[in-house]
């Protein structure tokens, strides 16, 4: 399967290396945030923005966004993790204190996994990233000289689920299928939760709650997504971070096959925005919670690209 993935999205990624478009063409404009911003609409989150949203919790319950992962998790190719669990220094000849014994753990593999953050650094177009940052210029094999994970501030906003399967009467919605600007709207005024400045916005197709354990293969193989226009609706709407419960959010078979994940280009490159991928939403769904406290602080592992992550959302 692996091998097979792994020829499946080299073939996409040759073809979003040579795509048509219009982003190309223009000369960069840095930032409105500045021309050395490197945490882009985060800068949205002030004191003021945080006890804001501290007032949507009505009910104190919290809800896990991130999945559990191990090395069986099914991962954009050729990703993958090793988890070793190890005893060091405590063999007979060795061990400091007979009475104590402690197990560490050795890992191998990507940040990329299951539940993940994108940093600003993860996707640019022909070489450029956010705010003219050119990848000749910063991405370093030893870690991002700029852009790197560790520059993200906690993230603490106002969160929005929108129950996108809910909208076409669905459990979850087939890979390959997008959703539009029209739709979203509609979600928006059924559930009450208008879309905001600042907002963290989550897309809930069903797609990881129906496929990811009953059918691995064919949940990372495709996935529905968010059109390119949605994804430039969000970023008109100045969002934080717009996520999903698919493993990357964009819908795959693209909705043009010469511009694959054509939403990561406007949000992570154009708008500073970052992507959630794989978050649970289910449960904020099913209980109806679809406006809440959405609370992220990721491990700062210094230029780093991406990081898995557990978000937290009270309601």
């Amino acid at each position: 399967m692996k091998i097979a993935l792994q020829l499946i999205f080299a073939g996409v990624w040759v073809l979003f290396t040579i795509m048509p478009g219009t982003a190309a063409a223009e000369a960069c404009k840095p930032s409105r945030w500045g021309a050395q911003d490197e945490v882009g609409n985060i800068n949205l989150i002030n004191a003021a923005t945080v006890l804001k949203a501290s007032r949507l919790i009505k009910t104190g319950r919290t809800y896990s966004l991130g999945i559990t992962i191990d090395a069986t998790t099914p991962a954009f190719a050729p990703r993958g993790l090793s988890l070793q669990v190890v005893q060091p220094g405590q063999q007979e000849s060795a061990r400091p204190n007979a009475a104590m014994t402690y197990n560490d753990d050795v890992f191998q593999g990507w940040f990329g996994i299951g539940s993940q953050l994108d940093g600003l650094g993860h996707l640019g177009y022909e070489g450029m990233y956010y705010n003219c940052n050119h990848a000749k210029d910063f991405a370093d094999i030893s870690g991002l000289k700029k852009l790197g994970i560790e520059k993200v501030p906690p993230m603490v906003a106002r969160g929005v689920v929108l129950d996108m399967a809910g909208h076409f009467g669905k459990d979850f919605l087939p890979a390959g299928q997008h959703f539009s600007v029209a739709d979203v709207r509609a979600v928006e005024q059924k559930q009450g939760t208008p879309v905001a400045e600042g907002d963290v916005v989550l897309l809930h197709t069903g797609w990881t709650d129906h496929k990811l354990h009953q059918d691995p293969q064919a949940w990372v193989s495709g996935e529905p997504g968010m059109s390119e226009e949605v994804a430039q609706y969000l970023a008109d709407k100045n969002v934080v971070a717009v996520g999903a419960d698919t493993w990357g959010v964009d819908v795959v078979p693209p909705q043009h096959p010469d511009r694959p994940f054509q939403g990561h280009v406007i949000l992570l490159k154009e708008n500073g925005i970052y992507i959630l991928e794989t978050m649970n939403t289910g449960p904020l769904v099913r209980d109806g919670a679809f406006e809440f406290l959405f609370v992220l602080g990721q491990a700062k592992v210094r230029g780093a690209v991406q990081m898995f992550i557990n978000p937290i959302a009270i309601n």
